[in-house]
This record gives structure tokens, C-alpha cells and sequence, in this order.
């Protein structure tokens, strides 16, 4: 905890690794280090980014960093990194994307893996970001995989939620799902720049109109759309700009705190997920049927729904179905 605190990223990252961790003996030191952490986190602004492979996220977070840090501010990036569901490994390359950033000693750069997780999040990236918090980063990026699957995950631990796009890559709007528009709180369309830049302001146009169809985030604020270049910096003072007055104006209506406490709330239905999962599964009863219900389900001899019914109910946890 005094090594959080102090800023020692040699310490953060090892706190991290503790938080991450699936042991059970990890996991309850890790609960007693983020409630000794709690009171010193919630200072800091939160960024969710996602966008598709190849929009240019981490070359966009790597300059924007570098701008802030310019700036005074201290960023933290947590950098998630899809996992293998064949080897359950991670190449987890964006340190060595963002290297300029991940060497200055202002700012602090985590890349992990999703462990198999949706909405390319980690499990435990909520409390990676109250540690960054208590650390003293007073600007946190939550960069996604931009997999497509459930960006809801992102969207419900951060303040601002900016989404990247790309345009001449065929017709802007086509394949765009409605979903990423309603949760869009700022659209940047990327790789402004060069012969590049007319296509761009065309596509901004276009997520423009689109925009008002879908029902904005908050009622306090109408989802902008703006151009930018993470190569070049053309744009970015004005990105920070629209990220900076997107949270001064949910904290100036009260809508923050609001959506914050929502947050909380969300986290705490994931955590019981996930806790009870955990109990099914190491419930002896169900450790003695599991592998067979399993091998009856995958030779289609029982269905999904009964099998999990079987488990459930040798835990004590669920009634017959009607």
C-alpha cells in the first residue's frame, strides 16, 4: 500500500500482478490492499477506448499520452490484449507499441490479458484502475481489443467513452453496429491525415447524421463526432478538449457521481457472477457429477439447460424446472 501510494511503478506493476492473480490466497491479499487503497481513488479522469483492430489505438493513446504528460498530467494506460483460447496466451504487445510512453517515468503502461473474458476487459480491470487511481495517474485509458463482442463491459468502469473509426475503408456506416453508437460518448475517426484527411471529414459527417437516430448517453450531453490523427497530432488538442468538457459537464449536473454509483452497483453484480461460479464449481457435489454431466451434454444426450440444472441443483442452488 505505501509503495502504491508513493508512486512506485516497480510495486504498482507487482500490485497489479497480485490483483490479476486466480490464486485464492492472492486474491484475498489483494482484497485487503484495494480496501486499504479505496479512500485514495475517484480522482482520476477514466477513458475507455476501443475501436477496431488497426484504427490506430495504441499509436493514438501513445501521442495523446505524450501530450498530456506535457501538460502535467499522469496517465496510466491499461492496455488489455486479447488471450488465446487455443494456447490461453497473449502476445501482449502494446508496451512495445507505446514506447515512448511506457519509458517515461510519469506514466504507467499495463498491458494484460483478457483471460477469455467478453467485451475484451479483464476480469479484474476495475480494480487494476483504482490501484492506477491511488497511485496518483489522474488520467487512466482503459484500451479495449476492439473484438465487437460487449463494449458494455468498458463502458461501465469509465467516465468517458471514446470510440475510434476509420474512414475510406469502404462505405463508413457500413457494418457499424447500433450498439457502439449508443455507447459512444465521443467518435474520433482516426488516420486523419495525409490523402487520408478529405475521407475523414466526409466519414465525420456521415457518424454525424447517424448519430441522430440513436438516443445519446446522458441527457446532458450529445455524443460529438471529431477528426484526428494519432501519427501526426493534428486533432488531439481538440479530442482532450471534448474529453475534458464531456466530464466537466456530467459533474456539473451531478450526472457523474450518478453514473459512477451505477457503476459500482454493475461491478458488484459481476463480482457475485463470478464468486458463485467459482462456488458451483469447487461445490463438492458438483465435482462429482461434473464430468460425467459434461460428457452426456457434448454426446448430445442431455441438453445445456438440463445439465446446468444437474450442476446447479447438486450445489443447492436451483429448483427443478416446471
Amino acid at each position: 500500500m505505501q509503495g502504491v501510494l508513493a508512486g512506485d511503478r516497480a510495486i504498482l506493476g507487482r500490485t497489479l500482478t497480485l490483483v490479476e492473480s486466480s490464486r485464492p490466497d492472492h486474491a484475498e491479499q489483494a482484497r485487503q490492499v484495494l480496501h486499504a487503497l479505496l479512500p485514495h481513488t475517484g480522482r482520476s479522469h477514466r477513458i475507455g477506448v476501443t475501436g477496431v483492430p488497426g484504427v490506430g489505438k495504441s499509436t493514438l493513446l501513445e501521442r495523446l499520452g505524450r501530450m498530456l504528460l506535457d501538460k502535467g498530467h499522469r496517465v496510466a494506460v491499461l492496455a488489455i490484449d486479447p488471450t488465446s483460447r487455443r494456447s490461453g496466451g497473449s502476445i501482449l504487445g502494446d508496451k512495445t507499441r507505446m514506447i515512448g510512453l511506457s519509458s517515461d517515468t510519469r506514466a504507467f503502461v499495463r498491458p494484460s490479458p483478457t483471460g477469455g473474458t467478453l467485451g475484451g476487459v479483464h476480469r479484474r480491470t476495475r480494480e487494476a484502475l483504482l490501484v492506477c487511481e491511488a497511485a496518483g495517474y489522474d488520467v487512466v485509458f482503459v484500451e479495449t481489443v476492439g473484438v465487437g463482442q460487449s463494449e458494455t463491459a468498458v463502458s461501465d468502469m469509465v467516465d468517458s467513452f471514446l470510440v475510434l473509426m476509420l474512414a475510406g475503408a469502404g462505405d463508413s456506416l457500413q457494418g457499424i453496429k447500433r450498439g457502439i453508437l449508443e455507447l459512444a460518448e465521443i467518435i474520433a475517426v482516426n488516420k486523419a491525415d495525409g490523402a487520408n484527411t478529405d475521407r475523414a471529414t466526409r466519414a465525420r459527417s456521415e457518424y454525424a447524421r447517424a448519430l441522430r437516430l440513436v438516443r445519446p448517453t446522458s441527457p446532458h450531453w450529445r455524443t460529438p463526432v471529431r477528426t484526428c490523427s494519432g501519427q501526426t497530432g493534428a486533432g488531439l488538442e481538440d479530442l482532450w478538449a471534448t474529453l475534458q468538457s464531456h466530464r466537466s459537464t456530467l459533474e456539473a449536473a451531478g450526472a457523474l457521481a450518478d453514473k459512477r454509483a451505477e457503476q459500482r452497483r454493475r461491478w458488484l453484480a459481476a463480482m457475485l457472477q463470478d464468486g458463485l461460479m467459482d462456488a458451483v464449481y469447487a461445490h463438492e457435489g458438483v465435482r462429482a457429477i461434473r464430468a460425467d454431466v459434461e460428457a452426456a451434454v457434448m454426446a448430445g444426450e442431455l441438453t445445456a439447460a438440463h445439465g446446468a440444472w444437474q450442476l446447479l441443483s447438486a450445489a443447492g442452488l436451483s429448483r427443478r424446472p416446471a
